[in-house]
């Protein structure tokens, strides 16, 4: 069995997203996957490893997969022997934990495995140039994640050469894409702590974009066709608002306030099978909730799958990846 160590600097920076896509390409390639997770800070949170357990088809329990190690149990042996109880798998996929630590080091030492560095764009540079030092002939490669569409150019012609010219393989620059960030229309509603008023069978749907409410409502409907598959946040006295977001493609309707729902909305809202969220706060409120939970969100959504493989054979050096893993092609 051959293992890929996954870390990064700083949480949130894409592990779990590169994980997903390496993996999906190498489903493609008929190879057999796993994906485990040592956890070493309890947070009594499995979430990706659940996901990854029906992505990847695996047999072994979500402790398996996940299991959780105390600072002091931490020790090489003890990750090896968690990862040698997989069965049947040709490629693991080690998500592996963030910071500049040892424990790090150690763990990718203890797997034998190759290394990939997930920065995300904000990292700072000399902090990616000292940590990938330490894992010498181990590393891989660095992949440069959620670059913004302004800072493509910068990142290519400026951060990737200064990376290699240290001898640090840069495997990649990624762009920022707002599909990869989007919440289920279930997960939005749980974040803002808001009420389902109708369309509960409708929470697998995808939040793409982020609209507010329009100055009037000679703008509403031209303002809300600007964006698709958004979550318009509306106040909840503003019908007009309301129904002019309904005309147009929208995941879910946020009615931030008090004033119950008119019936005429909520006909409406039927018609066009479009899901109504009550939070009963105001709408900065609603917005920052919203905001920090894309930020904060988890690559746990299968159909983001095709995007994210599409995106990685664009960007990525998957020839680098594909020899690392035993393979003559990943692409």
């Amino acid at each position: 069995m051959v293992a890929l160590y996954v870390t990064s600097l700083s949480p949130g920076s894409g592990k779990s997203t590169i994980c997903a896509g390496i993996g999906k390409l190498l489903l493609e390639k008929g190879r057999r996957v796993g994906y485990f997770r040592p956890v070493i800070s309890p947070d009594g949170e499995n979430g990706d490893a659940v996901f990854f357990k029906g992505l990847f088809k695996m047999d072994e329990p979500v402790d398996v997969i996940a299991p959780v190690f105390g600072d002091e149990a931490a020790r090489r042996t003890d990750i090896k022997e968690a990862n040698d109880r997989f069965a049947n798998i040709e490629i693991n996929l080690v998500e592996g934990v963030f910071g500049e630590s040892n424990l790090s080091i150690d763990l990718a030492a203890a797997l034998g495995a190759s290394v990939i560095i997930v920065a995300d764009y904000a990292d700072e540079l000399q902090r990616i140039i000292e940590w990938s030092c330490g894992f010498g002939t181990r590393l891989l490669g660095v992949i440069i994640n959620k670059v913004p569409g302004s800072r493509m150019r910068k990142a290519r012609n400026e951060v990737q050469p200064r990376l290699e010219a240290v001898g640090i393989k840069v495997l990649g620059v990624l762009p920022e894409d707002r599909s990869l960030l989007a919440l289920t229309v279930g997960e939005l509603a749980e974040k803002v702590h808001g009420e389902m008023l109708r369309g509960s069978e409708k929470t697998s749907g995808l939040v793409e974009n982020v609209m507010l409410g329009a100055s009037n409502v000679d703008a509403g409907p031209a303002y809300y066709e600007r964006k698709a598959n958004k979550a318009a946040v509306v106040k909840s006295e503003r019908p007009d608002m309301q129904m002019a977001a309904l005309e147009t493609s929208t995941a879910c309707l946020v009615l931030a306030g008090d004033t119950p729902l008119k019936d005429i909305v909520l006909d409406h809202a039927r018609e066009t099978d479009v899901p109504i969220v009550l939070v009963r706060e105001d709408v900065p409120s609603v917005v920052a909730r919203i905001e920090e939970a894309v930020v904060n969100s988890r690559f746990r959504q299968e159909r983001k799958l095709p995007r994210l493989a599409e995106m990685m054979r664009e960007h990525l050096d998957l020839a680098a990846i594909g020899k690392a893993l035993g393979l003559a092609d990943l692409a």
